[in-house]
Formats: structure tokens, C-alpha cells, sequence
């Protein structure tokens, strides 16, 4: 069965490595341009073009999907199924063009939180359970045929960059089975109905990045994982496009404001209540009174500095009762 994979970020990189390593027959990608980046304007593409590159596969990157020139290249191939792991919404002249279908994997248990970013809503909204789910593509975005799911529970705690890779390693697995029984032109399959759900996952954006502090504690440690790129205290995946951080600003005595990226935080079930805004003893620990409990500030990043615990944070900067945190 020939198979051209549609993709841009890391994860559908790793997706795309394992396919190849498990012998399927990739013959060709389809990626996003090139783009300039950073001072110098250096030409980077993304990591799905990379993996496509190290393993000698063609790769077409189209700046409009509609273009006739790019639809004719895909027919060429005479392709019997397209694999699609994040990348833009397919046009009906693509998704339909395979003999076998056009699939999906959508990172979470559909119907809920179909969408651009179901990994931080799941943990925004402070799920207990996700998982992966192929599907096949059809005119509404996320609402085609389910052909599998697999569940896995969440931790309390757990952050979106380890949800993000532990949802690599469970949607190879599915994926390479979705695939398969493709190929096998299995009709036992009962494919399920992907009906409409409340429960959406939109695109994050800057505005619900910003912290809040009348909501709860237990709401705040939830968008903070929910954000965050820390794996644990000592790795964070960077460039991670899915972990923009949740902020605040702190102003220091001299009214002098910055930005402050929250990495790691932990709500302070047994303190119930301190008097003042927050609480610091400026060498160990920062604990922020919220309408709903405590929050007690782990690891942060404060603007132009790298990540840091909290410890390296009040070394190196102290708070007095003039400062405050908005």
C-alpha cells in the first residue's frame, strides 16, 4: 500500500521516523514552506520536512493546497491512502483523492476536544483521562469515522510536554494498526460515529495565557501544566509550539514590570489562608494567595533570563511589600 504522509511539527516527525523504521511504504510528504527565521533570515523548515530528508523521501511543499499544479504532483503518486498528523485542514479535491481514504490522528478521545489544541484543553479543564483517535477525514474538521481509540489516564500533575510525548509513543502504536487493517482491506471493522461534542479544544491564544489571580488555585495550576514545556525540573522541551507558557507580570518597588512565564507549579492543600497577596521568605519559596487556596511558585522564567527554579529566581531578585504581582 502507498502511502504519502502530510505533517509539520515534532510530533508528526516522530510519527513519520517510526512509520519508516517499521517498513511502511512512504513514498512521499508534504510539509509547510520553508520559512526565514531569526536575525539573519537563515531559510529553517520543519522537522517533518528533516525526518523526510534523512530518509531520502520526496517532499512537497505547496503554499496553497489548491493549487492545481500541487493536486496533479499528489495524483501522480497514485497514492492508496493519505496520513495526516498535524498539519492544516485538507481540501475535499485531497482528503478524497486515495482509493482507501484520507486518515487523521487527533490527539484526544473524539468526539471531545476536536480542535487545534486538544493536549492543553484536556489538562486546562482538568481531565482524568485522554488518548489518541485515527479517523477519516470527511467535510467538518475532526468529525470523520472513528476507526480507533486508545485511552491513557493522567496524573494530576502531568504537564503538556510529557502528555505530548506520551501521546507519541501510544499514537505510533495506533497508527501502525489503523494501517494495517487498511491494508488488509479488513470489512469486520465497525467504524464508530463521531457526533458533535460541547467540549471543544480552539486555538490557544495570547489571552488565555495571561494568569488570572481571582481564579482558583486548583484553575491556575491547571492552565499553568496545561502550558508548560517542563518535562520535569531539569528537562524542558524547547520550541515546543504547543507550550506557550502561562504568565503574569511582577512590579518590583521601582515600578520597573516584567513578564514572568509560570513552568511548575503546586497548590498548597494544607496552608489555608496567608494575609498579604503573597508570601516569601526571598530564599526558598513564593506562595500566592488566589480567590480559592494558595499557589506555590515552583519554576519560572522571567523575561530575558532562562528557566529557573524559584530558589535561583530569589537569589537573584528580591521581593519587598512594595512589589506587586498582576
Amino acid at each position: 500500500m502507498k502511502i504519502i504522509f502530510f505533517g509539520t511539527p515534532r510530533f508528526a516527525a516522530e510519527i513519520l521516523k517510526y512509520l519508516v523504521n517499521k517498513n511502511i511504504n512512504i513514498i512521499a510528504t508534504v510539509t509547510p514552506p520553508d520559512k526565514k527565521r531569526g536575525r539573519g533570515k537563515k531559510i529553517s523548515f520543519c522537522e517533518t520536512k528533516e525526518v523526510s530528508i534523512q530518509n531520502n523521501l520526496p517532499v512537497l511543499q505547496p503554499e496553497n493546497l489548491n493549487c492545481s499544479k500541487f493536486i496533479n504532483k499528489l495524483r501522480s503518486y497514485n497514492a492508496d491512502l493519505f496520513v495526516v498528523v498535524a498539519f492544516r485542514i485538507l481540501p475535499r479535491i485531497i482528503w478524497s483523492m486515495p482509493l482507501k481514504g484520507s486518515i487523521n490522528l487527533h490527539t484526544s478521545l473524539l468526539p471531545k476536544y476536536k480542535g487545534a489544541a486538544p493536549i492543553n484543553w484536556v489538562l486546562i479543564n482538568d481531565e482524568n483521562e485522554t488518548g489518541v483517535t485515527t479517523f477519516f477525514l470527511n467535510e467538518k474538521v475532526d468529525s470523520g469515522k472513528i476507526i480507533f481509540q486508545e485511552k491513557i489516564s493522567l496524573a494530576s500533575n502531568i504537564t503538556a510536554a510529557e502528555l505530548h510525548e506520551n501521546l507519541i509513543l501510544i499514537g505510533k502504536k495506533i497508527l501502525i494498526k489503523t494501517i494495517n487493517n487498511l491494508d488488509k482491506n479488513k470489512s469486520t471493522l465497525d467504524y464508530k460515529k463521531n457526533p458533535n461534542s460541547n467540549i471543544k479544544a480552539p486555538k490557544i491564544s495570547k489571552e488565555i495565557c495571561k494568569i488570572d489571580w481571582k481564579e482558583s488555585a486548583r484553575n491556575i495550576h491547571n492552565l499553568v501544566r496545561g502550558l508548560s514545556p517542563l518535562i520535569n525540573q531539569n528537562i524542558i522541551l524547547n520550541n515546543l509550539s504547543i507550550c506557550p507558557c502561562a504568565w503574569f507580570i511582577i512590579q518590583d518597588d521601582k515600578l520597573k514590570s516584567k513578564r514572568v512565564k509560570l513552568l511548575l507549579t503546586e497548590v498548597l492543600e494544607d496552608k489555608i489562608d496567608i494575609k498579604l497577596d503573597f508570601e516569601t521568605d526571598n530564599k526558598s519559596f513564593l506562595y500566592i494567595n488566589t480567590t480559592d487556596g494558595v499557589l506555590s511558585i515552583k519554576n519560572l522564567q522571567i523575561e530575558g533570563k532562562k528557566p529557573m527554579t524559584i530558589k535561583s529566581f530569589l537569589s537573584g531578585y528580591k521581593i519587598s511589600d512594595k512589589t506587586r504581582i498582576v
